[in-house]
């Protein structure tokens, strides 16, 4: 049996192509429930199902997806593509991962700007707001299990939220969080037993009093900008867009912003094809088009540096405590950008009984998603049909 490490001999590529594009397609038309399960998808059909990899070779690449800016499961999807094809097969695999969720939101969001204002798109929405608030408590909760692991963690985790709450720029917020880590880290090393208290740096933002003219060029810094520094969880882009399309340029509003997460989160594939929603609002195909482009190509662009340095990455001790000190930032930027949209979303007492029966079914039983989202929607529905 060949090494499943090992990339294919030549006169395999076409083979090992045609099996990527469509692993890959199907994915990314069927994988709900976010990054964690689309990762947990990809190691049973690569590792268990398909003998592509080797375990030990799945949790190196989730160490170097870890350790690199960008969505996690796009990175994957990248990674192993690489691995099996070379940089045509990054190409195919990453493609295919992302084009169907595109595809799927820019329907979506056709459908959101031609009914969006009718009763009926109103009372789902309604209803569907809640929910994706409980679903972003979850990913925070399962966050705070890898992202809190020390009291030094616990206290950067704590000065870095209050940072975010305080208006802080984001980018200042995950950077300054890193550089912090890697400097306790090292002081850590050569004072044995010494203690060590930060606190966090941090620059105010005046944030914008008038709206920006809109661009289409802009709109692709912005999002190239987003995929080339977003650490973390998918759900820290949420921040992000928070920061540059509501707070600065004014050209998104919070339930805009809101109704974006929501189509996001009853699309298959990666949470970050909500770009292809606001790319659409805002400046139509040509704007979905360049938001999705700028937010995956750096993810292509990293794991085709990263892949080859994957070893050396996984193993560094200065790359490693920067990792903890970006994700206690990603955390707070979390928990900060949660209660903005919870305030926007919890209005009343059903929404108020969504969002907590949603997160007792999330957290305690473990039920996917997908099935409170379409929950959600029918009492909203419901709801409206009935004022």
């Amino acid at each position: 049996m060949n090494d499943p490490a090992a990339p294919p001999a030549p006169a395999d590529r076409g083979r090992e192509l045609r099996a990527l594009a469509l692993l890959f397609l199907r994915l990314g038309t069927t994988a709900f429930g976010g990054p964690a399960a689309h990762i947990a998808m990809m190691e049973d059909e690569v590792v268990r199902r398909r003998g592509w990899l080797s375990h030990a070779s799945f949790l190196d690449m989730i160490s170097a997806c870890n350790l690199i800016p960008g969505p996690n499961s796009t990175e994957m999807a990248i990674h192993i593509g690489h691995r099996r094809a070379g940089l045509v097969g990054l190409a195919v695999a990453g493609a295919c991962f992302v084009v169907p969720a595109a595809l799927i939101t820019a329907a979506l969001a056709w459908a959101y700007v031609a009914f969006g204002a009718m009763p009926q798109m109103a009372g789902v929405l309604y209803g569907i707001k809640p929910v994706i608030i409980a679903v972003v408590v979850q990913a925070i909760w399962r966050l705070a299990r890898s992202a809190l692991q020390t009291r030094f963690l616990i206290a950067l985790t704590v000065a870095a939220t209050i940072a975010a709450f305080a208006g802080v720029d984001e980018m200042v917020i995950l950077f300054a969080a890193g550089l912090i880590a890697i400097v306790i880290s090292r002081f850590r090393e050569s004072q044995a037993g010494a203690s060590a208290t930060g606190a966090l740096v941090t620059a105010s933002k005046v944030a914008a009093t008038t709206a920006m003219p809109f661009s289409l060029s802009g709109l692709f810094l912005i999002f190239l900008k987003i995929g080339a520094v977003l650490f973390g969880s998918g759900y820290v882009l949420l921040a992000f867009m928070q920061a540059d399309l509501v707070d600065r340029t004014h050209w998104l509003t919070q339930a805009q912003l809101l109704d974006a997460v929501a189509i996001g989160q009853i699309t298959p594939g990666p949470v970050l094809s909500t770009a292809t929603f606001v790319g659409y609002l805002l400046g139509g195909k040509a704007g979905a088009v360049l938001a999705t482009v700028g937010i995956f190509l750096p993810a292509f662009v990293f794991v085709s540096i990263s892949g080859p340095l994957l070893p050396r990455l996984r193993r560094s001790p200065i790359a490693g405590a920067f990792l903890d000190g970006v994700n206690a930032g990603s955390f707070a930027l979390m928990v900060a950008v949660t209660w903005q949209l919870g305030r926007a979303a919890v209005v009343d007492a059903t929404t108020a009984a969504l969002v907590l029966i949603s997160a007792i079914m999330l957290l305690r039983f473990r039920l996917n998603s997908a099935w409170l989202i379409v929950m959600g929607g029918a009492v909203g529905a419901l709801a409206a049909a009935f004022r």
